[in-house]
Protein backbone atom coordinates (compact mmCIF):
# COMPACT_ATOMS: atom_id res chain seq x y z
CA UNK A 1 0.00 0.00 0.00
CA UNK A 2 1.40 3.39 -0.93
CA UNK A 3 2.35 5.62 1.98
CA UNK A 4 0.01 8.45 0.95
CA UNK A 5 -3.02 6.17 1.22
CA UNK A 6 -1.96 5.10 4.72
CA UNK A 7 -1.56 8.73 5.79
CA UNK A 8 -4.94 9.64 4.30
CA UNK A 9 -6.64 6.75 6.12
CA UNK A 10 -5.06 7.79 9.42
CA UNK A 11 -6.26 11.38 8.99
CA UNK A 12 -9.78 10.26 8.06
CA UNK A 13 -9.90 7.91 11.07
CA UNK A 14 -8.76 10.69 13.43
CA UNK A 15 -11.33 13.14 12.09
CA UNK A 16 -14.08 10.54 12.31
CA UNK A 17 -13.13 9.72 15.89
CA UNK A 18 -13.15 13.38 16.88
CA UNK A 19 -16.58 13.97 15.36
CA UNK A 20 -18.05 10.83 16.94
CA UNK A 21 -16.49 11.65 20.32
CA UNK A 22 -17.86 15.20 20.30
CA UNK A 23 -21.34 13.94 19.37
CA UNK A 24 -21.37 11.30 22.12
CA UNK A 25 -20.05 13.73 24.75
CA UNK A 26 -22.69 16.32 23.84
CA UNK A 27 -25.47 13.73 24.08
CA UNK A 28 -24.21 12.49 27.45
CA UNK A 29 -24.02 16.01 28.92
CA UNK A 30 -27.54 16.82 27.70
CA UNK A 31 -28.97 13.67 29.28
CA UNK A 32 -27.12 14.39 32.55
CA UNK A 33 -28.49 17.93 32.75
CA UNK A 34 -32.01 16.73 31.91
CA UNK A 35 -31.89 14.14 34.71
CA UNK A 36 -30.30 16.36 37.34
CA UNK A 37 -31.18 20.03 36.91
CA UNK A 38 -28.51 22.44 38.04
CA UNK A 39 -30.92 24.74 39.91
CA UNK A 40 -32.76 23.16 42.83
CA UNK A 41 -35.01 24.60 45.55
CA UNK A 42 -32.23 25.46 47.98
CA UNK A 43 -30.15 27.21 45.33
CA UNK A 44 -33.23 29.15 44.24
CA UNK A 45 -33.92 30.21 47.85
CA UNK A 46 -30.37 31.48 48.26
CA UNK A 47 -30.51 33.30 44.93
CA UNK A 48 -33.79 35.01 45.80
CA UNK A 49 -32.46 35.99 49.24
CA UNK A 50 -29.35 37.48 47.65
CA UNK A 51 -31.55 39.53 45.31
CA UNK A 52 -33.39 40.98 48.31
CA UNK A 53 -36.62 39.02 47.90
CA UNK A 54 -38.20 37.02 50.67
CA UNK A 55 -38.52 33.52 49.21
CA UNK A 56 -41.95 32.08 49.93
CA UNK A 57 -42.66 28.43 49.12
CA UNK A 58 -45.29 29.39 46.53
CA UNK A 59 -42.88 31.76 44.75
CA UNK A 60 -40.14 29.11 44.69
CA UNK A 61 -42.46 26.45 43.27
CA UNK A 62 -43.78 28.89 40.65
CA UNK A 63 -40.25 29.78 39.56
CA UNK A 64 -39.22 26.12 39.37
CA UNK A 65 -42.27 25.33 37.22
CA UNK A 66 -41.40 28.20 34.90
CA UNK A 67 -37.80 26.99 34.57
CA UNK A 68 -38.91 23.42 33.81
CA UNK A 69 -41.46 24.64 31.26
CA UNK A 70 -38.85 26.72 29.47
CA UNK A 71 -36.48 23.74 29.42
CA UNK A 72 -39.20 21.58 27.83
CA UNK A 73 -39.87 24.23 25.20
CA UNK A 74 -36.15 24.45 24.46
CA UNK A 75 -36.01 20.74 23.67
CA UNK A 76 -38.76 20.98 21.03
Amino acid sequence: MPIWIAILLIIVALLGGMVLGAFLARRQVQSFIADKPILDENALRVMMSNMGQKPSEAKIQQTLRQIKASQRQGKK
